[in-house]
């Protein structure tokens, strides 16, 4: 099919690249010459593991090409995939890029005589696209729906393993306006053979996606808060108690006797809290959303102080141990929100470094590949550096944080840190690591949802 996706963020881009792999003929739209020339010359805009090898194949085979020209793809595309940035800003989802993208593919439609499929894929609220998108269509092109398609189609992609998610689909949801605008989302993905399609109307869709992530982030407050639970009581490790509730056969199921460990069980794991370009902001917006309706949905509102607290948290523990953090050099290690992704977006990292450097700490952050990102933020000064070389951030430390479990860093032994650090605490916000191992080597080890001392 001729396809033309509006947007080339992270949503946009993976998804464009992936059906060109798929044999689907794609033409992915952005305003910004500067990322269409690079599209164009085979080099991703953005990191995401195995999508730069996808992006050349597909841009030499001719089955996708990039252009700032949306009336022109419009034109000569079937459907169009509105993949655009959905922020939340003051107090609610900015709608703004959903409204623009409508507003000119309506005025392109006005003059196309073909039928044509607008799909909403950025995550936004129920009643968005069959009120909002669907009014701004039929005002802009003189065309009521029917006379075009109107479908919605949540993404469910993980930073990092998203190229993986997208090919190889957990779940299809195509929400639809009518029976012709459904059959023709259902022939972009009748290629993904094992993915069960479900078809639900447009504000089901749009629900979906809400309440899949806010579960996952719900999961992860929940560990956070039996965490500091676990810490208030002492001598209780949280990774045990988690292990112990998750073993539960409805947890993790056994075929022929082994194991199964689904993904969902990793999200019942305490650390330093969820960030990203998803989960705060779309938990945010659902709580906004239901505001509005009327209704306070207490349990989405817990999710979110507890995950805002949590960096906190760490930043507490450190300083019980060291009393000040004035003119001590810290370690941060991870900036991404999570391994494989140069995404910065509410990493736990922000809150960390903002609150040691408000502390008057020197603070080192470490990252393979966010380094940038984070600079944009937090410019380096003389109390913040960066470095991509975490021995050169332990040498004469007086603490380490671990906050993103890149594999470099969880492959440190507690040797190199006992040697390089000048005080060896190391925080472990993601409890990847071996208490007893380090206690061994003599570093003095803080895991999140561990303590040994009686309150």
């Amino acid at each position: 099919m001729r396809i033309s996706v509006i947007g080339t963020g992270y949503v946009g881009l993976v998804t464009g690249v992936c059906l060109a792999t798929k044999g689907h003929q794609v033409i992915c739209i952005d305003k910004q010459l500067k990322i269409v020339k690079k599209i164009n010359r085979m080099e991703a805009p953005i990191y995401e593991p195995g999508l730069e090898e996808l992006l050349r194949n597909v841009i030499t085979k001719g089955t996708l090409v990039a252009t700032t020209d949306l009336k022109s793809a419009v034109m000569n595309t079937d459907i169009s995939i509105i993949s655009v940035g959905t922020p939340f800003r003051d107090g609610k989802i900015d709608l703004r890029y959903i409204e623009s993208a409508a507003q000119e593919i309506g005025n392109v439609l006005k003059e196309k005589n073909s039928y044509h499929v607008i799909c909403v894929k950025s995550t936004v609220i129920p009643t968005t696209t069959d009120t909002l998108v669907k009014s701004i269509l039929e005002d802009a092109s003189g065309k009521k729906a029917g006379e075009f398609g109107l479908a919605m189609n949540p993404e469910f992609l993980r930073e990092g393993k998203a190229v993986q998610d997208f090919m190889y689909p957990d779940r299809i949801v195509i929400g639809a306006y009518d029976k012709e605008s459904f059959e023709s989302m259902k022939n972009v993905y009748k290629d993904f053979f094992d993915a069960p399609i479900l078809k639900v109307n447009l504000r089901t869709a749009e629900m979906i996606k809400y309440t899949a992530n806010a579960l996952l982030a719900t999961l992860i407050s929940y560990s956070n808060e039996v965490a500091v639970i676990c810490e208030k009581v002492g001598k209780i490790d949280v990774k045990e108690v988690l292990e112990g509730v998750t073993l539960d056969k409805r947890f993790n199921p056994r075929v022929n006797n082994q194991l199964i460990y689904p993904g969902m069980v990793s999200y019942l794991k305490a650390g330093c809290g969820f960030g990203g370009s998803c989960f705060p902001k779309d938990v945010q917006a659902l709580l906004a959303f239901s505001k509005e309706l009327g209704y306070f949905p207490s349990m989405i509102q817990a999710t979110l102080a507890i995950n805002y607290a949590q960096p906190y948290r760490l930043i507490e523990r450190l300083e019980e141990i060291l009393d000040t953090l004035e003119n001590t050099k810290i370690a941060v290690l991870g900036l991404s929100f999570k391994p494989e992704t140069d995404d910065i977006r509410e990493s736990p990292s922000l809150v960390i470094i903002k609150e040691l450097l408000a502390k008057k700490a020197k603070v080192i952050g470490v990252d393979p590949i966010a380094i940038e990102n984070t600079k944009k933020k937090f410019p380096q000064n003389e109390l913040l550096h960066y470095s991509t070389d975490y021995k050169h951030a332990l040498q004469e430390a007086d603490a380490a944080i671990l906050v993103t479990a890149w594999s470099d860093f969880t492959k440190i032994s507690p040797q190199e840190v006992k040697k390089l650090m000048k005080i060896p605490i190391l925080i472990d916000g993601r409890r990847v690591f071996d208490k007893s191992s380090f206690e061994a080597a003599g570093v003095q080890y803080i895991g999140v949802g561990l303590a040994e001392y009686l309150q």
